[in-house]
This record gives C-alpha cells, structure tokens and sequence, in this order.
C-alpha cells in the first residue's frame, strides 16, 4: 500500500482481467510451531529458485527488502529469491499482463481492493501451509475465500482520529477514547468549534470513503449478502450519511470555506485550529512538527467501532512449480522477527501481525503517544466494498450525491436514492 493508495484502490480495482483459470495441488505443512514462521514446513530438500514480483519496495524500500530476503536465504540456503520491483503505477498492468500469459512471479503483491478478483480467477494458490494465527484476524480474513487463505497480509494502514489535546485542555474536555460514540465525538466538537475564530472542533472528509465506513459503523450493509445490489439506502445508511453532512458549517468548515480542497485539513490542523480530525496513520510524520500536544484513538462509531484498513499482501501463484519453498518465503516476509525489525526501524509501513510484544520498538514511541490505537483499529475493520469494473464511477458517484447533501443542494434521503439507483445499474 502506498499513501496514494485510498486513490489508488478505485483505479485498481478497475481493471479488467481475462485470465484463465489455473489450479495446484497445496502442500500441507506440519502441525509443528516455532518461534520462526517458516519453521512449521518442512526443510526444503532440493536446491530451487523462486521469482518475487513487488511494488512494496518501490521507491526507497529496496535495500530493506534485500535485507529480508537476505535473512530468509542465510535460514535456507537451499531456496534462492529472485525479485523484481516495479513502481506502483506501472505494476499491477505488468501483474495483468503476466497472468494472462502464464508468466508470473512465483509470489507476487496484491492489495485488498484487487483480492477477490484475482482469487475468483483462480490464479492465487490456496496456501494450506501456513499458519494464519501469527497475523491479525480480521486482517488475514480479508485475504480468505470459503475459510481457505489465499494470500498472506504484509502491510497495513488505518484511519484513526487525531486529536489537539492543547485545545481539549483549553476547553476542559476529557481526552476521546475507544469507548467514545458518535455522540461523544458530536458533543465535544459542538463545544470545540469557535468558528468566529477559526477554530474547528472536527473534520472529517464527505466522501464514499468515510461513507462506507460510517455506515458500518451504524450497523449498516453497503451491499446485499451476495453482493448484487445496494443496501446502503436504509436506516443505518440515513445515520451515516447525516452524521457526514450535518457536520459541514457547524463543526467544520463547508466547501465554499475550503474544505475538501488539497491539503486544506492539513493546514487547518497545522495551525492549532482544528481539534479532531479523522485522517489515516501515515499522516503522523507530519503531524509531529505540531507546535501542540496531540494523540490519537479508534474512531468512535455509532452502535459499534468499525475502522477503515488499507492493506497490502502477498499471494502465491498457482502455476508454481515449487509451491513449499513459495509459502516458506510468503510467510517470512508478512510474519518473521526480521521483517518486523525492518519495517519497524525503517518507518517503511506496519506489518498485521499478532504478537504485541515483537511490535514494541513501535508502541513504545511518542508522537502519538498512543500508538496501540492504530492495532485496535485492527480489531474491527470496515473493509472497502468492491464491485468490479465500476468501481471508480461508484465511488464518484457516493462522493458526488454526498457533497450536493451537505451543500444543501438535496437531502440525505435524495443522495442515498440517487446513489442506490446509480449503483444497482453498475452492477446490473
């Protein structure tokens, strides 16, 4: 995943893929465990050599990578890990291309948002060795079809709500916390906002992003169980889409004030005018230059927590011919000790694994001090719906209606009406 990635994930999930259908037999691992993932298989025999096609070192992470692959081959020596690295706006057509001809990598990356298509195109190997209780539940789930992993999570994102405790302090209000509701955020941004002196108790951006996840959140589907309709225009869809619109000009500023224009909400924040904002976690590098004290905490919800992820993973093909030592490498780059060591001392993204105590290098850090929100927001995810080659167009489409809501321009009933017919007919 990269910062660009909540963009990316539409244009993504756009593409469409002819791919023929492909199949392997798994190899079982043992039921052994160790402290070293790779461990629970069994030693590879034969001297072989695997291909690993990624977009996550990309850009300033090859070095690291090399680092791990490294590790792994000094742990087996009779496995050699050949890579290739393509930058992220090129990759995923090269990955369509090498499908389509039967030439992939052994192990490729894949993202959340292109998951379900490629596992229905049978071109993921079903990884049946692996043991999927080092990573973060309903992370791995994300990654599973019918109880079968198909891919193993490397990285991962959150969205989580920062806070200017300078202006808590100022105002006397207790800190938000994981218990916090919607109630709770609507109180304290009421008693926050100082809008004379331009000082803003929330933001929180209007778009299908934030939707889907506000609405999970209520309660609410964003489609029907199999996935052949919208659902989102109900009671839990009203909820969330007024507790989006009902904030511009009262706890946050409109667009004709700025909001939603580029780096507008950054600003705001910068300047010790904005006291809670809902943004993701690769914004804390910016935020620890604030002039004020900050934190953070799990978004509150309605009648449950729910927390958008954006997620990075990697899969195993199907064609491979050495499927054992593929799986061997698959889970030492998402779980080993080395790759947490990595990534946590390089600030090159988080890994959604499960022991708490090999992340302390990272929760042990300020700025925000509070940094085992951003795990919890694991604990309850909002994953993005995905519906194929009209991804985008439906997105635009949630933000579009959305913004007119706010606007004044139609009601909430309207925009979700408008919305649902709009989507019923990209999904035919």
């Amino acid at each position: 995943m990269r910062k660009v990635g909540i963009a990316g994930i539409g244009i993504v999930a756009a593409l469409s893929l002819s791919l023929a259908a492909c199949s392997s037999d798994a190899t079982d691992g043992d039921d052994t465990s160790s402290a070293s993932p790779s461990a629970s298989q069994s030693a590879q025999a034969e001297p072989v050599t695997i291909t690993y096609s990624n977009f996550i070192s990309n850009g300033g992470n090859e070095d690291n990578l090399t680092a791990i692959i490294d590790a792994f081959q000094a742990e087996h020596p009779n496995i050699t890990v050949e890579v290739s690295t393509l930058p992220y706006g090129d990759y995923f057509t090269a990955l369509q291309t090498d499908l389509a001809g039967g030439t992939e990598a052994d192990l490729f990356d894949i993202e959340y948002a292109n998951y379900s298509t490629y596992q229905s195109s049978g071109v993921l190997a079903p990884l049946e060795g692996v043991d999927t209780s080092v990573y973060k539940p309903d992370v791995a789930a994300g990654y599973q079809t019918d109880g079968t992993q198909y891919a193993l999570p490397s990285s991962f994102s959150t969205v989580v709500l920062y806070f200017n405790q300078d202006l808590f302090d100022a105002a006397g209000l207790d800190y938000p916390t994981s218990d916090w509701t919607w109630a709770d955020e609507k109180a304290a941004a009421e008693a926050l906002t100082d809008s004379s002196a331009g000082v803003w108790g929330d933001y929180q951006p209007i778009s299908y992003y934030e939707f889907y996840k506000a609405l999970a959140q209520a309660g609410g589907d964003f489609l029907n169980a199999d996935g052949t309709a919208a659902a989102f225009n109900s009671p839990e869809g009203t909820a969330a889409a007024n507790w989006l619109v009902e904030k511009s000009g009262t706890v946050m500023p409109t667009a004709e004030q700025g909001a939603g224009t580029p780096d507008f909400d950054t600003g705001l924040w910068a300047d010790g005018n904005l006291a809670m904002w809902h943004s993701g976690i690769w914004m804390f590098g910016a935020a620890a230059d604030s002039d004020f004290a900050w934190d953070i905490a799990v978004e509150p919800g309605d009648t449950q927590n729910a927390s958008a992820v954006f997620s990075n993973a990697v899969g195993v093909s199907a064609n491979t011919d050495n499927l054992e030592a593929a799986e061997m490498f698959a889970e030492f780059l998402t779980s080993s000790q080395t790759m947490v060591d990595i990534r946590l001392d390089s600030g090159w993204e988080l890994p959604a694994i499960s022991d708490q105590a090999q992340l302390s290098t990272y929760l042990d850090q300020t700025d925000p001090a509070n940094r085992q929100a951003v795990f919890d927001s694991l604990d309850a995810i909002a994953w993005p719906p995905i519906i194929g080659d009209g991804q985008a167009e439906m997105q635009d489409m949630i933000s579009e209606q959305l913004t007119e809501a706010a606007a004044g321009r139609i009601t909430v009933e309207e925009a979700l009406t408008n919305a649902e017919s709009a989507v019923n007919d990209l999904l035919g």
